[in-house]
Formats: structure tokens, C-alpha cells, sequence
């Protein structure tokens, strides 16, 4: 009886290393940058951060929020694809826990529209995101400004570049 129990002991450990190693080698797919990817091919300032790792050639550039005094606002950038596959912006966030609303350009399809995916970003082509034009634009309902702030942390989650930090500058209304 105790043979059987050590049998079922040593298989359940051999089980758990063996899942362990898995998980570990699946974690990290290459298909992008991960937690691993060194990040000198990444450089930011107030209002810009360009990206270039394993493939991905992306610059954000102009980032800034406009808010008002209600905690609310926009975000305005532009993002330059330089990379040979499409990308899509499928999320934004700011430091408060506030989390943006990804709003199409007035074409329905191709660069700048809104899909299930995100906002369009074709290769080789720049994405002016804004709410004064035809392109698309980031609101950003909860992102609570205070007078002292002079940039708001700021997430960008891409499809294939993966999460994306910058500081964008702040505007109060």
C-alpha cells in the first residue's frame, strides 16, 4: 500500500515539473516582444515613444490628453506603423485606472476604422487620432487630472507590438 502511495507521490511531482517546464516553453511564443526582450530598442520622451524589437517598428508621436476639470477627456497621437504587417490598437488605459474608448474614423473600413481588432494601423502609413478630424479618436472618461500633472502615464495594448507605456503630455480645459 505504501509503494502504490509513493508510486502516485513521485508520478504527481514528475507531473507537476513536467507542467511547469511546459508552461514556461509555450509562455514566450516569439511571435512578439515579452517581458525577456531587452528594451533598448525602445525610447520615449513626453509625448513619443518608438518602438523597434523583433520586427516592430512603431513611433507614437504628439501624445496628449486633453481633460477637463470632471476627470474626463481625449486623447490625442500619432501612431506610425513602420512595420511590414498591419497593427491594430485594441486598448488604451491611464495610470488612474481609467480605461479609454476606442472610437472608429469616419471610414468604415481600412486605415483608422474600428473592428472587433481595434483601430487599423496598415503598414508604412501614420494614424492621426483625434477628435477634431475624419480619423479616429481615444476618449478618456475617467483619467482624473490634477493642476501639478504635467503628463498622464498611459498605456497602449497593440495586437502584435503588445503593451506599449508612454507619457502623454496633459492640457486642462
Amino acid at each position: 500500500m505504501q509503494n502504490a502511495t509513493g508510486e502516485r507521490g513521485t508520478l504527481a511531482v514528475f507531473l507537476s515539473a513536467a507542467l511547469a517546464v511546459l508552461t514556461v516553453g509555450c509562455a514566450n511564443t516569439g511571435d512578439g516582444p515579452s517581458a525577456d526582450t531587452p528594451t533598448s530598442g525602445v525610447t520615449s520622451s513626453p509625448g513619443g515613444v518608438s518602438v523597434r524589437i523583433a520586427g516592430i517598428d512603431l513611433a507614437i508621436s504628439d501624445a496628449a490628453a486633453h481633460l477637463d476639470r470632471s476627470g474626463g477627456g481625449t486623447l490625442a497621437m500619432s501612431v506610425r506603423n513602420n512595420s511590414s504587417v498591419p497593427e491594430h490598437l485594441g486598448m488604451v488605459a491611464t495610470s488612474t485606472d481609467g480605461r479609454g474608448v476606442l472610437v472608429g474614423g469616419s471610414s468604415t473600413e481600412g486605415n483608422g476604422s474600428l473592428s472587433p481588432a481595434g483601430i487599423l494601423l496598415q503598414p508604412g502609413t501614420t494614424v492621426t487620432f483625434d477628435t477634431d478630424g475624419d480619423g479616429p479618436s481615444v476618449e478618456l472618461p475617467q483619467a482624473q487630472s490634477t493642476e501639478a500633472r504635467r503628463t498622464l502615464p498611459v498605456t497602449l495594448q497593440f495586437g502584435v507590438a503588445g503593451l506599449v507605456h508612454l507619457e502623454a503630455r496633459v492640457s486642462t480645459d
